[in-house]
């Protein structure tokens, strides 16, 4: 089962990991011209249903990645709604 952890902390860190460039740029610059509001919360919401499912079964990785994107992307959803 190790190895099976394994790749799902590598897989945890590599697509949280692509998400933070994103993220970072628009803490940065406040620009959120270019982001739809609509795909922001319904990632959101999907990636909320994730961490629960992780959460439900106790998958370490999922609850791992799922924690982090959300904080993520709910700062990126909080960011457009203020600056639009």
């Amino acid at each position: 089962m190790l190895g099976v952890q394994i790749i799902g902390f590598v897989a945890a860190i590599l697509t949280t990991v692509c998400w933070l460039p994103q993220a970072l740029k628009t803490l940065r610059t406040k620009d959120t011209k270019s982001l739809s509001l609509v795909t922001q919360c319904v990632f959101a919401l999907g990636v909320a249903l994730w961490l629960i499912y992780g959460i439900l079964v106790g998958n370490a990785p999922i609850i791992l990645a799922n924690s982090v994107t959300f904080v993520l992307v709910a700062l990126i959803v909080a960011m457009k709604l203020r600056y639009g």
